[in-house]
């Protein structure tokens, strides 16, 4: 017989962490995230998600008590009725390749959730922001990005045959750094450069307050128009500069702004976790010295794309091709980077699907973040798409 068990003491927690480690000990391309990243998830403290949210989580071992699948559920308040039904959310789940083993963990949640008068969970997704731990993989099962989810894919079909059915689908983009873009974009820049009131320029890491300052502005206005945006303040967009700062490389994170207002940003990170796959999951002292060893030694010769973004009213006018260019002149030069990523763009926003594709992207993988309907008899309705 199967047990379940709610994670509560540090033993449990342990074991949490080790579910995939038993998973995937066979699998060449999982890399096991840092033990602080799926913790502070859970921790009150490091996640202000609980201010306005609560989470739980559990693991499962089989009748010999050998670990064979976890998950957590969750509510966001702030978020949860929103929705033609009030939803909630489910994610973090690993399991063995056993139906049984995977109803009892999603009926598990579907229990909680609706004891707190959820009619409706998506999953996998995270108690936090959607650029982590967001969207089960169903293409693209190579060496994961920094915080996005790996599974194999028999997940797929545990997930779709519980009745989960496509909210909506996340895809990434791939591309050579060093390969010429399209001559459209040196167009666009061109055309952008001749108003004098338009300028670029890359950060700087003794001027962080500012950036994120400016980020606020152009976040707020440009994402407007997403399902459930809520906004954000000064202090989280330093919260996010503050923990991106270590890695941050002023050259790969750049601003446009119009007569001196910000109205345009292209944030890119270096891939870490080409350097993390080799800490085993810590970073302690010694972790923290292996990591700067693998950084420095260029073990990291990849990029990726977190967020790229212009305010309504200069959209359509050639600024991302100001912004891109900008950006190439710096970066293909100094050849740090071999490839670069472009992470989770949602099926809902065709305007950057299609800018991606016209700068050369290739989709590598596709993620499905899937909902639940408890009461299968009501309509199902998809993501709304961006107008």
């Amino acid at each position: 017989m199967m047990q379940l068990i709610q994670v509560v003491t540090e033993k449990d927690r342990r074991d949490f962490l080790r579910v995939p480690i038993v998973l995937y000990r066979e699998d060449p391309f999982w890399i096991r995230p840092l033990d602080k990243d799926i913790e502070n998830v859970f921790t009150q403290k490091r996640n202000k998600f609980f201010r306005h949210g609560e989470a739980v989580r559990w693991v499962l071992k089989d009748a010999g008590g050998q670990l064979i699948g976890r998950v957590a559920a969750f509510i966001n308040r702030k978020t949860s009725r929103t929705f033609s039904q009030p939803t909630g959310g489910m994610g973090f789940f690993e399991c063995i390749d056993n139906r049984e083993a995977a109803f009892l963990l999603f009926d598990t949640c579907k229990k909680w959730l609706e004891e707190r008068g959820m009619e409706a969970m998506d999953g996998p997704i995270n108690f936090g922001e959607r650029d982590r731990w967001w969207g089960l993989m169903v293409e693209g099962f190579f060496d994961p990005t920094y915080c996005m989810n790996y599974n194999p894919p028999y997940y797929r079909k545990l997930f779709e045959d519980y009745g989960f059915r496509t909210y909506f689908e996340q895809y990434n983009y791939s591309m050579r750094v060093g390969d010429p873009l399209p001559p459209q974009y040196q167009e666009k820049s061109d055309r952008v450069s001749r108003n004098p009131l338009y300028h670029c320029e890359h950060i700087r890491k003794n001027r962080l307050e500012k950036y994120a300052m400016d980020f606020t502005s152009v976040y707020n206005k440009a994402w407007s128009r997403h399902e459930n945006f809520k906004g954000m303040g000064k202090e989280q967009a330093m919260s996010i500069m503050n923990s991106i700062k270590p890695i941050m490389e002023e050259d790969l994170i750049w601003f446009a702004y119009y007569d001196n207002q910000p109205v345009g940003f292209f944030i890119m990170l270096p891939e870490i976790n080409q350097v993390i796959k080799h800490l085993r999951g810590k970073l302690d002292l010694w972790g923290k010295l292996r990591f700067l060893w693998y950084r420095k030694t260029g073990a990291c010769r990849k990029m990726f794309g977190v967020a790229f973004g212009i305010v309504p009213e200069h959209q359509g006018k050639g600024l991302e091709g100001f912004i891109i260019m900008a950006a190439a002149k710096i970066i293909q030069p100094k050849n740090r980077y071999d490839d670069f990523e472009m992470t989770w763009i949602g099926d809902f926003n065709q305007k950057m699907i299609h800018m991606v594709e016209s700068i050369g992207g290739k989709k590598i993988r596709t993620y499905i973040t899937y909902r639940k309907l408890f009461d299968e008899s009501k309509p199902f309705e998809r993501a709304p798409m961006i107008k």
